[in-house]
Parts: structure tokens; sequence; C-alpha cells
């Protein structure tokens, strides 16, 4: 029992819990000591090792009177230098579990129905012998009791068993085992004959390890040990093709926090802008499959990757080479059944509040509803507003278009880069490059490039100040309370005041400019240094493009009789300012036709 104890822990590494006690040097054998040197070596194995060996030890069940023992006492009564059994592969530790616990099945018939059939034809062999000698004998025996001169015994062959290779080909066809039984009696040694033909039984010759099988017959652990001496291509297959996405799919809500850690709820990012010809994905192509082959040399099938499809919607193109989903317009990416597509028009069907953010859109945008104090609206494209604008920023690239009205409550700034159109506006700061249309314009900072027209509804300009390059034409201006109102003509307004905040900018730049030249020169100097210059020049071509266009400006008002004020009837305390006259109105006057006549105010 003993033995094969120590049989077991050199084969599978464990000791159970019975024997986890070191034996007496006295009791083991040369060799047993030095399978306890090892096992001493190995002693901190990982526990899910030792787990992984008890499964094999119990699935295998080689018990003391397992034919495969039987073997190896037979070669140890032969040749006292005999190697102890090693049956697992140097590579047994790198199989997955799940492989191993494939292969335990065919490895347990292995050792079974191999190690059964070698002992059965070992002891048929030695009933012969056996039988051979006791008839030798009795034959002496006759002869002796019959007085005859005994003949001598003619030498009974002892038994010649060749070493047996046998190879174990693992489940998936993708490895071959090797297991040798040593020679019984005067049986030929391992050869080379001997692993070739064992080879050409099993059909194995892809993937061998021709070194090994060349050294195998002059190792001295050849006998009761598993080797590895094949090994086959894995299969690889195609990995199937999928869309990466450059936007989002889903639009979630997303707060953003400033540098205090302050959240802003009023940008909730819901909307996805998109430019014309911006990629909205891409279609990755699928990789080919590469097929295996088995250590049979037979060839493993692969499964190829399979192609997408690009989910191409309204407003969207594919590209020429059909690997890119392009936006044909600019505007607003959506995805919807499945597909992505681009409205040019944003729809938000109620008001702008906390509830959709900013909105900030490369196309053109319908608001149905208010926009709430606090709030900004910007876009390339029109704006149109069906309800009223409150204390807020908007700003349409297009035109801008309010159906109620604009009540600013002096904090809204609006701006359109061409006309503006609106109910009323009411105590805000107009920017306009175009025309602006209101009913009535009340308290309000006034810039506009074009002309400001006050003719429908009350058509009234109330207070504030309204600067026009072209015309001011209303049906009133001013009130029978004497409002200061303030009208300047001339110029270009929108224009003016970008250069000067530009101006400004650029001094602001200059001072710093002096600043990091007195610092110490390093990296960080050099780089800011690079990025002031570089706005420097900028905004002094702004500067000059505004200059020339102010020049075109100037020549088309004269071209056209210059600027003036129009209007029913003009209350005192008007202030009309063209160039550098000004006038101020003492009276109601009616019929208004106010214009500059050779350098001086001319009321008609």
């Amino acid at each position: 029992m003993a033995f094969t104890n120590w049989i077991k822990d050199r084969f599978f590494n464990y000791k159970s819990d019975g024997e986890k006690g070191e034996a007496s040097r006295e009791e083991l054998l040369p060799e047993e000591q030095t399978v306890q040197e090892e096992q001493q070596i190995s002693a901190e194995e990982p526990v899910q090792e030792r787990q992984d060996v008890l499964l094999l030890q119990d699935l295998l069940e080689l018990t003391p009177d397992h034919p495969f023992l039987s073997l190896y006492e037979l070669q140890k009564e032969e040749a006292t230098d005999a190697r102890l059994p090693h049956l697992h592969p140097d590579q047994w530790k790198d199989y997955p579990d799940d492989m191993m616990e494939k292969e335990l099945p065919g490895l347990e018939k292995l050792f079974k129905t191999e190690s059964s059939e070698r002992m059965k034809k070992i002891s048929a062999l030695q009933k012969e012998r056996e039988k051979a000698e006791e008839e030798a004998r009795k034959r002496a025996q006759n002869e002796e009791e019959e007085g005859k001169a005994p003949e001598e015994m003619q030498e009974i062959p002892p038994i010649e068993m060749d070493a047996l290779p046998i190879v174990y080909i693992t489940d998936d066809r993708l490895e071959a085992w090797l297991l040798v039984f040593p020679p019984v009696g005067k049986g030929r040694e391992l050869d080379q004959d001997m692993l070739d033909n064992a080879l050409k039984k099993r059909e194995v010759s892809f993937g061998l390890d021709t070194e090994l099988l060349e050294n195998l017959p002059d190792n001295r652990e050849r006998y009761f040990c598993m080797f590895r001496i094949a090994k086959g291509q894995p299969v690889s297959h195609g990995v199937d093709g999928y869309v990466e996405d450059f936007y989002e799919r889903v639009v979630k809500k997303e707060f953003s926090e400033n540098d205090h850690g302050k959240v802003d709820y009023f940008h909730l990012n819901l909307v996805q802008n998109i430019e014309k010809g911006n990629v909205i994905c891409r279609a990755v192509p699928p990789v080919e499959g590469v097929p295996g082959r088995t250590v049979q040399n037979k060839e493993i099938n692969c499964r190829n990757g399979k192609t997408v499809s690009l989910p191409k919607g309204p407003n969207t193109e594919i590209s020429e080479d059909g690997d890119k989903l392009l936006a044909s317009i600019s505007g607003r990416l959506e995805f919807n059944n499945n597909k992505f597509q681009v409205k040019s028009v944003l729809e938000i069907d109620g008001n702008v509040d906390f509830s959709t953010g900013n909105i900030d859109f490369v196309g053109d945008v319908h608001i149905r509803g208010d926009v709430s104090s606090g709030f900004s609206v910007k876009a390339l494209g029109d704006i149109t507003i069906d309800g009223v604008v409150e204390a807020a920023e908007v700003e349409a690239g297009g035109d801008l278009i309010v159906s109620k009205g604009i009540s600013g409550d002096l904090r809204g700034v609006i701006r359109g880069h061409h006309d503006v159109y609106s109910k009323y506006i009411e105590s805000c700061s107009v920017h306009c490059k175009g025309n602006i249309q209101a009913d009535c314009i009340v308290n309000c900072d006034v810039y506009c490039d074009g002309k400001v027209y006050a003719r429908s509804g009350r058509g009234t300009i109330i207070g504030g100040r309204v600067r026009a390059a072209q015309e001011v034409s209303s049906k009133i201006v001013g009130s029978r309370s004497e409002s200061i109102t303030q009208i300047y003509l001339g110029g270009q307004p929108c224009a003016n005041y970008e250069k000067e905040f530009l101006a400004l900018t650029l001094a602001k730049l200059e001072d710093e400019m002096e600043r990091v030249e007195r610092q110490p020169d390093s990296p960080a100097k050099e780089k800011r240094m690079a990025k002031i210059r570089l706005d420097l020049s900028v905004g002094k071509m702004k500067i000059n493009r505004f200059d020339k266009e102010l020049k075109k400006l100037k020549e088309k008002i004269q071209e056209q009789g210059g600027s003036r004020l129009r209007c029913d009837v003009a209350y005192p305390g008007l202030s009309l300012n063209i160039g550098d006259e000004s006038y101020s109105l003492t009276k109601e006057t009616s019929m208004v036709n106010a214009r500059m006549v050779d350098g001086s105010i001319i009321l008609m």
C-alpha cells in the first residue's frame, strides 16, 4: 500500500489527507527519497492545481491492483534503475479545466485497456514458459525413474516482448500524447522504427515534435511517461463586421460642472449637431477565418465573419468606398427605427426651459413655446419662436421670427445675422445685420446694419437707443411724456460694436504679451507667446475687414441718398444723430423726414 501511495504522489503531485505527514527516510527506497525531496521543493503548489490533480486521480482510479502499476512492478524487478512514472505532460498545467475534463475519460480508457492487454500477453507468455519448464522437469523425472541417463535439458528461452509506444489523440484532434511501455525480458528497447509505426498507425503526421521524437529512444525517462509529441493548428474563426459609431444613438441628459463644482442645469446637450459631410459611423469589415489542421493532417473548417450594413436613413449617404455613412446636410442627427437620419429643422414642441436646456443647433430651429429667462437658443439657420422670448439669449445665423414678442427685462440679448421680425421688442439688446421689423420697440439698445421698421400695429419707438445704418421708419417716435429716445443713423452699428469689442480684446492681449515677455524663458512661455501672437494676428485681420466693409457700406448709403428718419409723429425728447451732427426735437412734429443735407440735419 505504501508503494502505491508514493507512486500516486509521483504521478499526480498529490497526497491524501492521511498521508500528509513526512515518511521516515528508513521506510523509503532511494528512488522514494528522491521523490520526497522533489515534493518538498514543490510544496507550495496552488490549491486549484492540487484540486485538478485530485480530480484526475479519482477518475483514473489507479488502485493497487491496477494493471498499469503491475507493469511498472515488473519493470522494476528487471531494471533496478527504473525511472519513476510521470503521467502528466509538462504542458498539462496550461490546459483549461474543461479540456481536461473531456480528456480524462479517454485517458482512463487508455490506461485500463492498454495496460490490461499487455498484462494478459505477459501472463500468457509466462504461463507458456512455466508449462514448458514443467514438461521438461517431468521428462527428467521419468527418465530418472526408468534408470536412464538424463538428457541435457534444453534452455527455455526467456519472454521476449518489445517496447510498446501508444499514441493518444485528444478529443479535439489538436494534440497527440505518447506513452511507452518498456520491453519485457529480452524484448527490443524503444527505437525510431517503433515510434514511426505507432505514428503511422494513428495517422499522426502534422505538427510533430521531431526533436523530441529523435531524442526519445535515448531518454532515460522514456518509459511510463507521457509526452506531447504533436500539436495541430487550432482553427481561427472569422470575426463578424460591426458598425463603429462616432455619434450617440441614444442621447442622454448630461449635466456639466463648472470650475467650482456647480452643476449647470441649462446645458443638457440633448441635440447632436452634425455638419454636412461629417462621418456618422463606419462599417468595420469582417475578419476572414483561418482553417485549422489536426495532428492527423486533416483540415478543420472555419467560419468566416459576416459583413454588416450601414444604418442609412434620410439625409445621409454612403461614401464612395462604401465603408462610411456621411451626413448629406447639416442639422440634427437622430437614430430612429435602427437608422441614422439628419433633420434640417430642430422641432421643440414646448418651451425652452430646464426640460430642454440650452439649444445650440447647426440648422433651423422651430420652438412652439416660449424661451424662458436664463436660457439660450443658438442656430446657424433660421429661428422661429411661436411664443415669447423672456430675459434670454437668442442668436440666429439666418432670420429670427418671434410671433408674440420679446420682453428682455434689460437682460435679454438678441442677435440676428439676417433679419429680425417680432411682434414687439422690449427692454433688451438687439444686434441685427439685416433689417428689423416690429410693431413697437420700447427701451431697447438696438444695433442694426440695415433698416428699422415700426410701421405695423401701434408702430412706436419709445425710449432707448436705436442705431441703424440706413433708415429708421415708424409711425410714432418718442412719447407725450417726452421720454428720451436716441436715434443714430449711418455707419455700420453691428460692425462698429464688434470692432470696438475686438479692439478692447487686442489691447488686453498686448498687455498680456508685455507681462509674459518679462517672465523667465521656458517652454510654457514660448507656447503662450505663440498663442498670443496668433490671436493678435487674427484680430488685426478682422479689424481691417471691418474697415473695408464700413467703407463699402458708406458708399452704398450715399448712392441711396443717405441715411434718414421717417415718422408720422415725433415727440420732444427725440435726439437724432447722423455722423457727427446731432439734433434735439423740442416740440411735437408731424410727418418727419430727416436726413443730412450739406453737413446739417434737416427735418422736412
